[in-house]
């Protein structure tokens, strides 16, 4: 047996391609004193490991280099151990790159898998993982949601930003989606139960958001940037907050990026937008996670997942997520 890996290779100009990742056979991990061999079970593909791969915009100093383990976290089971505290059998989130099996001390862990009825095991690296907590840390915390606001919500039928917005209607908010085409807006609002969803690719986005939200935004959840956060702005209610979570817009852009133009409705309406990263909140992680746990298995939140299968294919399922090819959260399944 040997450990498939999916390398970096060289960094895209725009949109990357296959030729940018290589397939790599290495020799099977044996694990030492206090170690124990994971078998990857789910790899979680998402939009941030664009930004590492260079030949674009990135807010990381830690880009990739040729040869290096391509980023992402898995779900990982053990199959071999020198650890008591981690038996056989045990399921564990990392982020521990693309590849099909790894060796850990624990010490590079996000958490032990406690399953839970009603949640799937792949749950743990969508809504239950990293991207529900993304989503919970940012709207909690940053975008501070009272009872009865607007949230305003981009990349709605995304894994992060269906999140958001059942979070926001849990938290008695009114949510609104922004989204790719009629067929994922009619998925926003019917199954992850937006009030109601509008169509980026459409014209006048910004009079699409007035008539959607006729009392104004006070929440803006931001995935895009560019000229969908220009729209957003434009219908912001006075003290309304923008968490930033990403600028997918600008991800696969070299070169000079899209000027937002009306920023001075910052000053005019006093408005508040701060971009998080989720490593700095993880004292609130468990928070996260338990809540959204008992939403999923109580049937009040909804996720969808679009599964790849193995691991060669983790490159293609890659472009087609930031082409918009994917329903929700986008993983490869390893084994």
């Amino acid at each position: 047996m040997s450990n498939t890996q999916v390398l970096f290779k060289s960094a895209p100009t725009e949109m990357p391609t296959p030729e940018n990742f290589e397939i790599a056979e290495k020799p099977m991990p044996e694990p030492g004193d206090g170690e124990f061999l994971l078998k990857n079970l789910y790899l979680s593909l998402d939009p941030y490991q664009r930004m590492l791969m260079g030949g674009g915009w990135t807010y990381s100093p830690n880009v990739l280099k040729p040869g290096d383990l391509m980023v992402g976290r898995v779900i990982g089971e053990v199959i071999e151990t020198n650890n008591p505290d981690y038996p056989v059998g045990t399921h564990v989130v990392g982020r521990l790159g693309w590849q099909t099996h790894v060796v850990s001390d624990g010490s590079n862990l996000d958490f032990v898998i406690e399953p839970k009825d009603g949640v799937p095991l792949s749950a743990y690296l969508g809504a239950c993982g990293s991207t529900g907590t993304t989503a919970w840390v940012g709207l909690k915390i940053t975008g501070k949601p009272k009872p009865g606001e607007t949230v305003l919500v981009s990349a709605a039928a995304g894994s992060v930003g269906s999140t958001v917005g059942q979070l926001a209607k849990a938290w008695g908010c009114k949510a609104v989606g922004i989204a790719g085409g009629p067929e994922k807006c009619k998925l926003v609002t019917d199954e992850f139960g937006f009030d109601a969803c509008v169509d980026y690719k459409a014209p006048d986005l910004a009079d699409q958001i007035k008539t959607a939200a006729p009392d104004g935004v006070d929440i803006y959840f931001d995935n895009v940037g560019g000229e969908v956060l220009e729209a957003a702005l434009s219908n912001m209610n006075r003290l309304g907050r923008i968490p930033v979570c990403g600028v997918l817009s600008a991800y696969n852009e070299a070169g000079e990026h899209y000027g937002v133009k009306n920023l001075h409705l910052f000053f005019d309406k006093s408005l508040m937008m701060e971009g998080f990263v989720l490593s700095a909140h993880k004292d609130v992680w468990p928070d996260a996670r338990a809540e959204i746990e008992d939403l999923i298995a109580s049937g009040k939140l909804a996720f969808k997942e679009t599964i790849a299968g193995g691991i060669e294919n983790a490159p293609a399922a890659f472009i087609g997520m930031l082409e918009g090819k994917n329903v929700g959260k986008q993983l490869v399944k390893l084994a």
